[in-house]
């Protein structure tokens, strides 16, 4: 009679998996407010065991979206010549598209959370130095930044869930007009340029 054959587990390389799948994963997913890691270790195609490797709960996760949103939005370059508007405006357009594509995402960067404020460091300090560089005073470039992330992150939380604030669909382009021609922030009183 021959011998049954035995099932052993295999030990062996980890699964395969990078930041970028892990995000992608997510946001494949549908809601960051309801993803549990074990459904995004199913779509991993990984065990529980093997995504936990790679993040170890879910403020390890959302440090690891932060910093893959943070890489795909970001400029590789800063601003030409201290001109600045446009570059946060392709910065900021940015954020619509990346930010809006992971429903919940906006909505959780729009609330302030310790882990949101330590890997956003690296945009604080593009968007800084890019009003900083064209000659703004730093202390009016870290309130230019303020006015800018909570200003833009608010905006898209607000396209997350919407408010009845009457008939016209709100458009990011007129948003970000106003908002772009009125930074940077300048004392009160002081004349625009």
């Amino acid at each position: 009679m021959a011998d049954a054959p035995t099932t052993r587990s295999r030990r062996g390389r980890p699964a395969q998996i990078s930041r970028e799948q892990i995000v992608d994963a997510a946001i494949s997913a549908g809601n960051l407010d309801t993803l549990t890691m074990r459904e995004l270790a199913a779509r991993l195609g990984v065990t529980h065991a093997a995504l936990y490797r790679w993040v170890k709960n879910r403020d390890e996760l959302f440090d690891t979206i932060n910093e893959v949103m943070v890489e795909r939005i970001l400029p590789a370059e800063g601003p030409p010549d201290g001109d600045w508007r446009p570059w946060l405006a392709h910065l900021a357009w940015g954020m619509h598209d990346q930010f809006l594509a992971l429903p919940g995402y906006a909505t959780r960067i729009s609330r302030p959370h310790r882990h949101t404020t330590r890997t956003f460091g690296r945009l604080r300090g593009s968007v800084i130095t890019a009003f900083t560089d064209a000659g703004v005073p730093p202390d009016l470039a870290e309130q230019s930044w303020y006015i800018f992330i909570t200003s833009t992150a608010g905006w898209l939380a607000v396209q997350e869930h919407p408010l009845d604030l009457g008939d016209s669909t709100p458009r990011f382009d007129l948003f970000l007009d106003t908002l772009l021609r009125g930074l940077p922030a300048r004392e009160p009183g002081a004349e625009r340029r």
